[in-house]
């Protein structure tokens, strides 16, 4: 099976540079006409220029690719709404969105002003937010789009100093739990991926030789087919330096224990059982928590009566 985009319109955030130019090449390399999406800030999200989306697109046209630059910040979602007419004035359609934009302010959570935790929500959330929303109505007239939110290890699985990313880049798992439920009627499919990549997000963070390993085409294979048109949804993928794999958000057994004035020190005494992860599941949607809760009170009603 070759995975190829001909006749296929994607929208990159992000993508002047580093795993984003990296997505936006790929794209166009397999037939993809490109909306290229960078503010030109800095890491931290200050300043802003055209020229790092607009050399993307050079490189773009220069290999016989289709590609427009717009320097559109995903705060603004008047802003957004523009860069999704760009697209749609050029080309007519739009199938894929890669949320890719983002920026760091690291601090401990002590340490951390409430505007630099506000601004990486912000980009990393409200910015996927907005991009989402302006192809959405879209996506749902030709019954197709693919939608990629670029979550984060540190969302997944924690990392000191990121209490902002993280919360911003976890919630996204959440924002594509339930448009992956509600696109679905339309062949609308939304997934997660988890990149590990030496950009310029991660200039300082890691020692060279494993910067080296990690470059940011090493992930692009897992965006490739998360916005394929056989793509899976609501999937997270991990992927760096060519490895793959799939985080899940799963739920255990569980074990029922009343709700009687005891119940919390029978849940403190039996609290490994609960956590026990033999014959843990994913559950289809947050309702199956419910319905596993309620099963097992009504499983020992049944057993009291």
């Amino acid at each position: 099976m070759t995975i190829d985009f001909k006749g296929r319109v994607a929208i990159v955030t992000g993508a002047g540079g580093g795993l984003g130019r990296a997505h936006a090449l790929a794209l166009a390399a397999r037939g993809a006409k490109v909306l290229v999406n960078d503010l030109g800030g800095t890491r931290d999200g200050s300043g802003g220029s055209a020229s790092a989306a607009e050399a993307v697109v050079a490189e773009i046209r220069a290999a016989g690719g289709e590609a427009l630059a717009n320097g559109a910040s995903v705060t603004d979602f008047a802003a957004v709404q523009a860069m999704v007419q760009q697209a749609m004035d050029a080309w007519g359609r739009v199938d894929i969105l890669v949320n890719n934009a983002g920026i760091l302010r690291d601090k401990t959570f002590a340490k951390m002003e409430l505007a630099d935790f506000e601004l990486v929500v912000s980009v990393h959330l409200m910015g996927a937010v907005h991009c989402s929303k302006a192809v959405w109505p879209i996506m749902n007239a030709q019954k197709y789009g693919r939608i990629l939110m670029t979550t984060s290890s540190t969302g997944l699985y924690g990392n000191f100093g990121q209490a902002n990313y993280g919360a911003a880049k976890m919630a996204l798992v959440g924002l594509m739990q339930t448009l992956a439920l509600e696109g679905a009627k339309n062949d609308i499919r939304v997934n997660c991926l988890a990149p590990t990549a030496a950009t310029r997000m991660t200039e300082g963070l890691m020692p060279e030789a494993v910067l080296a390993a990690l470059k940011p085409e090493a992930v692009v294979p897992a965006m490739l087919v998360l916005v394929s048109q056989e793509a899976p949804t609501r999937t997270i993928l991990c992927a760096g330096a060519g490895t793959f794999e799939a985080a899940h958000i799963t739920l255990t057994q569980g074990i029922w224990l009343g709700t009687d004035a005891l119940t919390p020190e029978r849940l403190a005494q039996r609290l490994a059982e609960v956590t026990d992860r033999a014959g843990d599941s994913v559950p289809q949607s947050g309702a199956a928590q419910g319905s596993n809760e309620v099963g097992k009170a009504l499983e020992n009603a049944k057993r009291a009566a």
